[in-house]
């Protein structure tokens, strides 16, 4: 049985044919919907006040680098009572081995934006491309990266109190005793109401290539334990370029949804696990009834809502969806489709 009814779809097209939109993200404050996606260098942003139905013309948030895209990389967006933030890995003009994690703010809804500052306090750390930001309880917004200062693959973060105008000295959230995380999947991060950081991402131990999951009670400062999700394992001496997504549902607690080989599984807690079916690159919405679960299939886009047995094929041809819940418990989606953006919501 079908919990949601599908409303009609958007669709933004691309500014030109040889610039295609790429890797859409979604942010909501509530009231607000905020839309940010990446075409050639230039990151992107749309806005909508009636859930998805309808959107602003998206505006030029900046031209400037190269913009890392494609496979998870690309713009990710928070909405703050402060300001909107989105932040991206850009290199400098005319490529090369570099890349910083910027991040822009706008304090007007969108109309404006600032002049984009490094995250990252060491030079071109973050030119792997993959990273998450995320906002959540006490004003905390915090961006993780898989970061290169050093020789292999850590995972660092930072995080800013003020709506993305200043953001703290960076902090080293995990290191492998293998010398390096999975290098080329994007790690995750969501925050409770009352300022706990919780970071997943997928390690490298022992030839595994599994979860795991950190958390900093501290606003994210430190970072405890790395604990591994699910109860398999994953060998692999290959990275999957798929990272899963994470969220936290209202009594605070991690929810996530992940790949192993050719499954998705979402995970309620450290060794606990559910298959969802066969497929990549999961993503989820917590709501009150529950999680909505979304995932691909081939080019089948799939979508589970709360107590409903078998998932539905939303789109036969779409990719890298992203996908955000509303405070009324509807939810909307957004993804890659020949080019441009299609954008539905659930009710």
């Amino acid at each position: 049985m079908l919990f949601f009814a599908l409303l009609l779809a958007v669709q933004i097209a691309p500014q030109s044919a040889d610039l295609p939109n790429r890797q859409p993200q979604l942010a909501s404050d509530g009231t607000r919907l905020g839309l940010t996606y990446g075409a050639g260098d230039s990151v992107f942003f749309a806005a909508s006040k009636d859930a998805g139905k309808t959107w602003t013309k998206p505006a030029v948030v900046s031209s400037y680098g190269k913009l890392s895209l494609g496979m998870r990389r690309g713009p990710r967006i928070v909405i703050t009572p402060e300001a909107i933030v989105i932040s991206a890995v850009v290199g400098k003009q005319g490529g090369g081995a570099d890349g910083d994690l910027v991040a822009w703010r706008s304090v007007d809804g969108g109309k404006s934006w600032s002049a984009g500052k490094a995250i990252n306090d060491v030079a071109s750390a973050a030119r792997e491309g993959l990273h998450t930001m995320v906002a959540g309880g006490q004003g905390v917004v915090f961006a993780a990266w898989l970061d290169l200062r050093l020789k292999g693959t850590r995972l660092y973060g930072s995080t800013s109190h003020d709506g993305g105008a200043t953001w703290s000295p960076n902090t080293l959230v995990y290191e492998s005793p293998s010398g390096s995380v999975c290098q080329c999947c994007h790690p995750s991060a969501a925050i409770d109401a009352q300022g706990r950081i919780f970071v997943m991402f997928r390690n490298s131990l022992d030839g595994n290539r599994d979860m795991y999951l950190v958390r900093s009670d501290d606003g994210g400062k430190t970072f405890g334990s790395a604990t591994k999700l699910g109860t398999g394992t994953w060998k692999l001496d290959a990275c999957p370029m798929d990272g899963g997504a994470l969220q936290v549902d209202a009594g605070g607690n991690p929810i996530s949804v992940w790949r192993r080989e050719g499954d998705v599984f979402l995970s309620l807690g450290p060794n606990r696990e559910q298959r969802l079916g066969a497929g990549r690159q999961p993503i989820l919405a917590a709501t009150p009834r529950g999680p909505i679960l979304a995932w691909m299939e081939g080019k089948a886009l799939k979508v589970k809502a709360p107590r409903q047995e078998d998932a539905t094929v939303l789109d036969s041809d779409a990719a890298f969806p992203s996908m955000v819940a509303l405070r009324d418990g509807r939810s909307v989606l957004a993804w890659e489709q020949g080019g441009a953006i299609v954008v539905k919501g659930l009710d």
